[in-house]
Formats: structure tokens, C-alpha cells, sequence
């Protein structure tokens, strides 16, 4: 008899996890992705508001005060949004690849958005840090 109850179980239900923590992953990329578009979008604007301090602060000497404006804040901080864009975008294409793929009960594991985003934020850091040696 017990034999029977289990037999008459969805079949769908055992996926239902799985699906939601596919889903949960892909929020937390899209989180991620936000976050880097935000910190791009601050670092773009600070670079804005250092230039927009130096015009009011026009003073003979304010060269002396102020770090060396190379502009690479800027270009570092479109980068960074367009890299978490990217991200999002990559994101959205994993997640509906492994939808398919449990569909298809035929899950493969797969690293490349994590090694782009390590590799992503490797070369931000080394670029912030040059940066940060040069402009000392």
C-alpha cells in the first residue's frame, strides 16, 4: 500500500528545489551585477565631483593639495557598469541553461561566469592599485 502513495507523487515535485535554487543563484548574480554597476557609477561620479572641487577651489597653489587627475577614475568607473551589465546578461543566459537542463535531468556544472567575475575584479584591483602607487 505505501508502495502505491509513492508512486502516485508528481513527478515535478522533486525538481521544485532544484528550480528555486536556480533561481536563488541567478538573483544573487543579479545582485552582484548591481552591486558592480553601482561602485562603477560611484567611481565615475567621484571622479566628476574631484574635477568640479578643483575648478572651485581654483587657488595657485591647489595643484599641491589635489592628487593628479589622469582620468582614469572615469574610464574605470564606465567599465565597471558595463561590467556588471555583462554580467547580468550572463547570468540570465546560465540561468536558462540549467533550467533546461534539469528539465532534461541532464545537469552539467559549469565555472565561467565565476571565472569571469574573477578574473573581472582581479584586473580591477590590480588597475586600482597601480593607480593608487602612480598617483602617491
Amino acid at each position: 500500500m505505501l508502495e502505491i502513495i509513492d508512486q502516485k507523487k508528481p513527478v515535478g515535485v522533486g525538481n521544485r528545489r532544484v528550480h528555486m535554487a536556480n533561481e536563488r543563484t541567478f538573483l544573487a548574480w543579479i545582485r552582484t551585477s548591481i552591486g558592480i554597476m553601482a561602485f562603477g557609477f560611484v567611481v565615475e561620479r567621484f571622479a566628476l565631483f574631484i574635477k568640479q572641487m578643483s575648478y572651485v577651489l581654483k587657488q595657485p597653489n591647489i595643484e599641491s593639495v589635489l592628487p593628479p587627475s589622469h582620468g582614469y577614475s572615469a574610464i574605470a568607473g564606465i567599465f565597471l557598469v558595463g561590467l556588471g551589465a555583462l554580467m547580468s546578461v550572463l547570468a540570465y543566459i546560465r540561468y536558462k541553461k540549467v533550467e533546461r537542463q534539469i528539465n532534461e535531468d541532464t545537469y552539467h556544472t559549469s565555472s565561467i561566469l565565476s571565472i569571469l567575475l574573477t578574473i573581472s575584479v582581479l584586473a580591477v584591483g590590480i588597475f586600482l592599485v597601480l593607480y593608487l602607487i602612480q598617483s602617491t
